[in-house]
This record gives C-alpha cells, sequence and structure tokens, in this order.
C-alpha cells in the first residue's frame, strides 16, 4: 500500500503506523536524500535478515544505519572526540560515515562480524528524520535494487512509487511516498574506522572539503 504525506510535514499517524510495521518486524519503503531503500528497525535482527535477502549479493557490504543524531549514533558505533567536532559541522547532509560498531551493533550485522564496521548516516529529510524520532530506534536501510523499479528508459532522473509498487508488494507492506522526488546522488564516504583522521573513501553528493 502507498500511502502519500507532505514532505515537509508528514502526517504522524501514517509513521506511527510505519512504527508499528518496524517493531513488527517488517520492513517500509521510503525515499531517502539518495534513493528510495527498504528500512527495518536496528534491533529487529529478524528483519535486517530479510535486508540481506533482498541484497542477495553484496552481503558483505555495509548496510546504512540512520540517525536523527549523534547520540543516537554512539549507541551503535563508536565515535570519538575529534570524529565528535568533524560531524557537528557536516550533519545532516549526504554523507555516510564508517566508523567501528559498538558489541551491540555488531551482533545485528552480518558485515560487523568480520570487519566490525558500520555506516551511519544523518539524513537532511524531514520525512526520515521524524520517522526516526516516532520511532525512537536508529533504522537500518539498503537501496531498492535496480530490477524491482519498471523504468522506462535508463536515462529516468525521477523514480516514482507505482514504477515499483507490485514488485514490492511481497517485501514491505508499506511504501511511504512523499511526491516528486530529485535525488541528491550517491552520498560522499567517508571513514572515520581506522584513524582520527578522517578519510573521503568516495567523493558524492556531499561536500568533501571539510575533511581535508
Amino acid at each position: 500500500m502507498i500511502e502519500y504525506v507532505i514532505p515537509h510535514n508528514p502526517d504522524d499517524r501514517i509513521l506511527r503506523r510505519a512504527s508499528t510495521i518496524l517493531k513488527n518486524g517488517d520492513l517500509i519503503c521510503v525515499p531517502t536524500d539518495t534513493n528510495w531503500v527498504f528500512i527495518a528497525c536496528s534491533t529487529k535482527k529478524d528483519a535486517i535478515e530479510k535486508l540481506y535477502k533482498i541484497k542477495k549479493e553484496n552481503t558483505q557490504k555495509h548496510f546504512s544505519l540512520l540517525c536523527s543524531d549523534i547520540s543516537m549514533a554512539s549507541e551503535l558505533a563508536i565515535i570519538n572526540n575529534q570524529a565528535f567536532k568533524y560531524l557537528k559541522k557536516c550533519i545532516p547532509g549526504h554523507y555516510t560515515f564508517i566508523f567501528e560498531a559498538t558489541k551491540k551493533m555488531a551482533k545485528m550485522i552480518k558485515a560487523s562480524k568480520t570487519d566490525k564496521e558500520v555506516g551511519i548516516r544523518f539524513i537532511p529529510s524531514t520525512l526520515i528524520n521524524k520517522l526516526i524520532q516516532i520511532h525512537g530506534q536508529a533504522l537500518v536501510s539498503t537501496n531498492l535494487p535496480d530490477g524491482l523499479i519498471n523504468k522506462s528508459t535508463e536515462e529516468d532522473a525521477l523514480v516514482y512509487s507505482y514504477q515499483f509498487e507490485d514488485n514490492v508488494n511481497g517485501l514491505t507492506p508499506l511504501i511511504i511516498d512523499p511526491g516528486e522526488i530529485s535525488f541528491a546522488g550517491p552520498s560522499t564516504i567517508v571513514d572515520f574506522s581506522s584513524s582520527e583522521i578522517p578519510v573521503v573513501i568516495r567523493e558524492g553528493s556531499g561536500d568533501s572539503v571539510i575533511f581535508e
């Protein structure tokens, strides 16, 4: 089912229903700043397993953990004082930050069993941040696979929920659609996992000058 919302003022009733779905161990589908994604509750291991089945390939690749603030992220990742100072300058933004996972999170994410790392995002999206606020916990996300989207051409700049609604019916009971979306493009990935000095490992839509 598609629920349409106003991007800057999404209906709390819809978001509360989404939170209930997540707490029950199911997935929902929403757009972020970079793509349409499936999201799961970060405390529901069975739901995270569903994300792995959707990914199929590259199961050792990091999921993105969507957080509303640094305090929430600190429960999932080890963020030192130097990293904290950098984050305060650029969040929310179009970034994915790689950190060493806390023991709590390492038990939930397969990728962390080998490399002990997680990707953290603070997204400039009222819809996402209000959902996290109502849900009260971080969300785990993975991009909607291209194979599920019925594009009319490969160059389609915009993706609408009707283009994949039928394809995801068995994967999620709810799609939240804020209307026409212009994605910023892939996020800039910054690695804080190996030293206090940040390392930009992918240039993307977030300004990387701050980390030079």
